[in-house]
């Protein structure tokens, strides 16, 4: 299992994965708004999403747990 955390604080904007979906690595997980910018998430592996921990619109903190990969 590979954690995906926060880079920074910022909101949710969009989910752009699901569990069960395969992703590569590099690709884009999530969008977090910060300072009025849309920042993507990516993947840091290949693999296949086992939990999407936040839902669109709540507030996260650098370091949070936004989602878990397993490679």
């Amino acid at each position: 299992m590979t954690n995906v955390n926060a880079d920074l604080n910022g909101i949710v904007g969009e989910i752009l994965v699901t569990p069960g979906a395969p992703v590569g690595e590099g690709d884009e997980l999530m969008i977090l708004e910060s300072m009025k910018m849309e920042i993507p998430v990516v993947s840091p592996i290949g693999g296949t999403v086992a939990t999407v921990d936040v839902a669109p619109g709540v507030a996260v903190t650098r370091g949070q747990l936004l989602l878990t990969l397993d490679s």
